[in-house]
């Protein structure tokens, strides 16, 4: 701990937020009183059931979906687990061909790792020195045996948005050109774990088939997650047990923590607009000021294209690892690449993927700022 005349400032909000108290309020009669199980047919069943289900319906309207699309999970892995390999295992005799991006989170490259294993051809997509991914490479990287394409909406590292409706325009019109419809393979599932904070999110517009968001990033509680699932479009469960949620993940819902997310989601979404103004005037504040005060600095990720909230650099001559300690010290908490991966000291995958020499990658540090985050800090 520090000693109480360090002021702490908090900058690392992509690897978690803290609950917003309004989200706290939300969840507790659900911690405390109303403690039944959904499945349940008594009342104190019913009224866990019934939360459970505008809970969904909140979702649902904030994704511009159905209610019966959304899947409650344990964490955004899950939902991403659950797609990949869900689709996969599911559609497999249609073609066992996936494509993914490079700078995607290790939830998404750990599922094609795994169907690797199990006898699929994975596409990596490279992306640009910014980390996006260019509409054409996918177009050339679909083929007739490919049943799944994973391309996150915004970059959990370096905050780059990735151009998700061009790509899911090349599926359109991949499809339509080889006689198949909206519910035949491929299908596209957006990983939006780091967007749904700052980006409107809308399945319809964006054209994905699969959507990955959870509790943890946007304010809400960690440990629950949901998932998008266009209707009609058959997934095979990585979890088996009771048949809850329409038998694709069983387990008792965990309902305090559907209804924090559904709520925590719902503010976030309704201060988006503002919020991300405000942020992103704070971000211009922080990169400019380290590109001047500090030499051999180079920004990582879109110059504009880019989360309103995240500033990442390669500091080069110091290792990032160090940095943070030093950073730390004196209060301040960041990180280097992605937090779920900052146990291994491996450079981060990501800045890799875009071009940057090895050097780069152990040099660089990411600051992400939140609601807490003021012009003093």
């Amino acid at each position: 701990m520090h000693d109480m005349t360090t002021r702490s400032v908090y900058m690392d909000h992509a690897a978690t937020t803290p609950l917003d108290p309004r989200v706290l309020e939300a969840m507790l009669p659900y911690m405390k009183e109303e403690y039944g199980n959904p499945s349940a047919l008594y009342e104190r069943g019913r009224v866990a059931k019934d939360a459970v289900a505008d809970a969904r319906e909140t979702v649902a309207k904030l994704l511009n979906a159905h209610a019966d699309e959304i899947v409650f999970t344990a964490s955004g892995t899950e939902s991403d687990n659950l797609a990949i390999l869900g689709v996969a295992r599911a559609h497999e005799a249609r073609g066992k061909h996936v494509i993914t991006s490079a700078i995607e989170h290790h939830a998404v490259l750990g599922c094609v790792e795994q169907l690797a294993k199990e006898g699929w051809r994975t596409t990596m997509l490279p992306v640009d020195e910014f980390g996006r991914v260019k509409p054409a490479d996918l177009a050339a990287a679909i083929a007739e045996d490919t049943t799944l394409i994973s391309l996150m909406l915004a970059n959990n590292e370096i905050g780059t948005i990735l151009p998700i409706r061009d790509c899911a325009k090349v599926i359109r019109d991949w499809k339509k050109a080889h006689g198949r419809g909206p519910l035949d393979a491929p299908f596209l599932h957006t990983d939006a774990c780091q967007a749904a904070g700052a980006l409107a999110i809308d399945v319809m517009k964006h054209g994905v088939d699969l959507l990955t968001i959870n509790g943890g990033k946007i304010y809400g509680p960690k440990g629950v997650g949901a998932l998008f699932v266009r209707r009609g479009i058959a997934l095979r469960p990585i979890i088996y047990g009771g048949g809850q949620e329409k038998r694709l993940r069983s387990g008792t819902e965990n309902v305090a923590g559907i209804v924090g997310l559904a709520t925590a989601f719902q503010i976030v979404q309704s201060e988006r607009e503002t919020e991300s103004a405000r942020l992103a005037v704070l971000r211009d504040r922080l990169i400019a000021g380290i590109q001047t005060r500090i030499p051999k600095v180079v920004l990582n990720g879109h110059p504009t294209e880019r989360l309103p909230n995240n500033v990442n650099v390669s500091i080069l001559d110091v290792e990032g690892e160090a940095l943070l300690l030093y950073l730390d010290a004196v209060g301040i908490s960041a990180a280097t690449g992605s937090a779920c991966d900052s146990a291994s000291l491996d450079p981060s995958h990501v800045i890799l993927a875009i071009g940057r020499p090895y050097e780069f990658a152990h040099a660089s540090i990411r600051f992400t700022l939140g609601r807490a985050t003021t012009e003093a800090d």
